[in-house]
């Protein structure tokens, strides 16, 4: 007991340190940037993205500068920012702006444009069905996204909510032309400047130009864009600087708002206690039963005949059997294997805070150079396991292992990627792009798959401790509970049960375009997850074991696997109490990204099941003598 409560104080205590090192350490992964007073501040606009509080009705985004949006352009056209890897894969498009803001340099009421013609009646529909789903703007000043202040209901703290709202969503819709800017800077000591927040206010102004000016201040009526093909827009904007004391290192920390940290320590206690619930079955199974089974069944009785097999003892002869599809299993374990690696080293770096959001797109780039890198993993695994199972196509696992699942999720996503396409949203991967990362595959990922699969053949066969029979031993009929798939998702609820809160965090991260940063409690709750998924699978190997049943190498790998059943399952369930999506091609998106997410946990975590599992069979069998 003493034992169980010092574990638990531990992780506590890690959690906690975790969590501080998070909002404390900042590597911010861009230089900071000095201005001069009156010196140019430039103003960029990224792409524009659903961004409800309640309900998201759509998860398209569009180009900033899509013609049917007819936003202000800057003279000689909009410049494209450059951008890593991961922006461009997270849908990231950055260009310049019509805004001109100047250090220090107040401006009230100024045009930004109008409109050359009157908008077409199909891009006025679209601009209020754009605005009836909650879309919104994504500015950004010296890095620092856009956003307005919002009061956290139970905490009552004020953080930043990013995005600036493209209209009033209640009937009928308004669009926003009008945009108070407010930004803070910090004076260095050399009287230079540092941008360190950035607030917009948008509202919607039915103005008139006269001789040319704006006049904001005479009317307070809301500006309703008709389908009447009559209407122009007229686009105005305010600037105000305000002097913070605010520094430059920390001015991420209210944008890094966590919501209701309670519930994320109330998921790590919830995951906890799952692990040591299964810490202490295994325990006593390990210090009890195993004990007793090895020292009976090693026994030698005064008359000199060892005592009768009984129990898991008997399919000694019959458990190192291989599998069917023993190929197949190698090459999803490996591929496992290396998810589980890149898992781990993206979520390392994301602790240590070089995955900073001011480096935008540094988490998805870290993750696919990292998931290329550690194809060398992949094949590796691939290569000893296949060897283990008596395997001699060697080529033919070297090729799948480099190129199934890779190929599988590539294709996936790029199938997706044609519905983008299809819908002109932004978040379409460029072709270029996807060439690149074809090129990555192929320079990378390629020959150190192969690298690995030839080390992992070279290297000498793993030897079971105990020899296979022949003839294989018949199974006897099992109980309803032992049989494979209600072992397998009663299994599988265990590793969902220990990670499923910390999953609708994540998932509204994704869904509402909203930062996520409570990596110290996804870490943990990463490390929570191995060790459920070893735990349970080596619980119902035995328990399959002790009822003569030898067929436990797929079992164990679906057991632990089922996680991801259940995390599609969950998804379904999101999809109807969350949203509010209509569309057909959003829909088969969503549930086309829920698919390939579930996918991969599930070969992550039914990798860990088993390994864990052949682990366990090889010591405990090791233990004892046969004949």
């Amino acid at each position: 007991m003493f034992t169980k409560l010092r574990s638990s104080s531990l992780l506590l205590l890690a959690a906690a340190s975790l969590t501080q090192m998070v909002s404390g350490f900042y590597l911010p992964g861009v230089a900071p940037q000095d201005y001069a007073d009156k010196a140019d501040v430039p103003l960029y606009v990224n792409s524009l993205t659903p961004m409800s509080s309640q309900q998201v009705k759509s998860i398209m985004s569009f180009d900033f500068y899509d013609e049917r949006f007819h936003f202000c352009t800057p003279p000689g056209g909009p410049e494209q920012q450059s951008e890593s890897l991961g922006s461009i894969l997270f849908g990231d498009r950055i260009f310049s702006s019509a805004f001109k803001l100047k250090m220090k340099v107040d401006t009230e009421c100024e045009l930004l444009c109008q409109t050359d013609k009157p908008i077409p009646k199909d891009d006025s529909l679209f601009i209020n069905q754009c605005i009836a789903d909650e879309y919104a703007m994504n500015w950004m000043i010296d890095g620092l996204p856009a956003a307005h202040g919002i009061v956290d209901e139970r905490t009552k703290e004020t953080y930043q909510s990013i995005g600036v709202p493209l209209g009033d969503a209640q009937e009928p819709v308004a669009l926003n032309n009008h945009y108070d800017i407010y930004v803070q800077y910090h004076v260095r000591d050399h009287g230079m400047n540092r941008v360190v927040g950035v607030e917009v206010w948008p509202s919607s102004k039915n103005h008139k130009l006269q001789n040319g000016v704006p006049q904001c201040a005479t009317t307070d009526e809301p500006f309703h864009l008709k389908a009447d093909n009559n209407d122009k827009v007229i686009y105005t904007y305010s600037v105000k600087w305000i002097e913070s004391n605010t520094a430059w290192a920390t001015r991420w920390d209210n944008y890094l708002h966590i919501l209701d940290p309670s519930i994320h320590w109330f998921s790590l206690v919830n995951s906890i206690v799952i692990v040591l619930f299964l810490t202490g079955m295994v325990a006593m199974i390990l210090i009890r039963a195993l004990h007793k089974d090895i020292s009976r069944y090693n026994a030698v009785e005064a008359q000199e005949d060892v005592q009768e097999d009984y129990g898991w003892k008997l399919v000694h002869g019959d458990v190192f059997r291989p599998p069917v599809r023993s190929m197949w299993l190698a090459v999803i374990v490996g591929n496992g294997a290396q998810l589980v690696a890149m898992g781990a080293s993206t979520l390392v770096f994301a602790v240590l805070g070089f995955l900073s959001p001011s480096n935008r797109g540094a988490l998805a780039t870290v993750m696919v150079i990292l998931f290329m890198v550690y194809s060398c993993i992949a094949g590796f695994i691939s290569a000893r396991l296949y060897k283990m199972n008596g395997g001699e196509s060697w080529k033919t696992n070297m090729l799948l292992t480099a190129t199934f699942f890779p190929g599988a999720i590539l294709g996936s996503l790029f199938a997706l990627n044609f519905l983008l396409i299809g819908s002109h949203s932004s978040g379409a991967v460029p072709f270029g792009t996807m060439m690149a990362i074809l090129g990555i595959w192929t320079v990378i990922a390629l020959p150190l798959s192969v690298a690995g699969s030839y080390l992992g053949f070279r290297r000498p066969k793993i030897e079971h401790p105990v020899r296979t029979n022949q003839i294989p031993r018949q199974v006897p009929d099992q109980p309803t509970y032992l049989r494979s798939w209600p072992s397998i998702l009663m299994g599988g609820t265990l590793p969902f049960g220990a990670i499923f809160i910390e999953l609708y965090f994540i998932m509204n991260s994704i869904w509402f375009h909203r930062i996520y940063y409570g990596i110290g409690f996804l870490f943990l709750v990463f490390l929570v997850l191995v060790l459920t998924c070893s735990q349970v699978t080596i619980l119902m190997c035995y328990f399959h074991l002790c009822n003569e049943d030898y067929h436990w190498s797929w079992r164990a790998f679906l057991t632990s696997g089922a996680a991801g059943f259940y995390v599609f399952l969950y998804s379904v369930y999101y999809y109807f109490n969350k949203l509010a999506i209509t569309s057909l091609t959003s829909t088969l998106l969503y549930f086309g990204y829920s698919a390939i997410l579930s996918i991969l946990l599930t070969v992550m975590t039914g990798s860990i099941g088993y390994l864990a599992c052949l682990f366990f069979l090889q010591k405990i069998f090791s233990s004892i003598k046969v004949d």
